[in-house]
């Protein structure tokens, strides 16, 4: 198995950051057929599937803001107001996704992009694991 640790800074805001390309890349060099794993070694992180560039991004951080209301409700209540909604989001979005590899490629559908999904503002520097496995 291959694997590598990308760096993604998600800024002051909560984030859906695209990292199709980044996972694309490994995938390429990775060559052939498999799968590829994408994990965020966060407790207040997650992975999406999901269309963006047509407003889907936004969409689902507002689905999630109306889901996981960012006041003082949690009981989990360090850290900035409604962090411990944070530290739910991994049971809605995953911290994990596997997408199958053909031919060095990634098998994701037209509008299917890989997304890191980040509530936190916290802490604006994660880490995303990258895993390839050949079949």
């Amino acid at each position: 198995m291959e694997s590598t640790v990308i760096r993604v800074s998600t800024g002051s805001k909560e984030a859906v950051h695209d990292i199709t390309a980044e996972c694309e890349r490994f995938a390429a060099d990775a060559g052939g057929d498999g799968l590829l794993h994408v994990f965020v070694p966060h407790a207040t992180a997650g992975v999406a599937l999901i269309e963006l560039g047509a407003g889907s991004g936004d969409d689902l951080l507002a689905a999630l803001g109306d889901l996981l209301p960012a006041d003082d409700r949690w009981r989990h209540a360090h850290g900035s107001r409604g962090h411990g909604r944070s530290h739910v989001l991994p049971a809605l979005v995953p911290p994990y996704a596997t997408v199958p590899v053909t031919g060095g490629r990634l098998a994701l559908g037209t509008w299917q992009s890989i997304a890191l999904v980040d509530l936190n503002i916290d802490n604006p520097d994660r880490q995303v694991r990258l895993s390839f496995l050949r079949g």
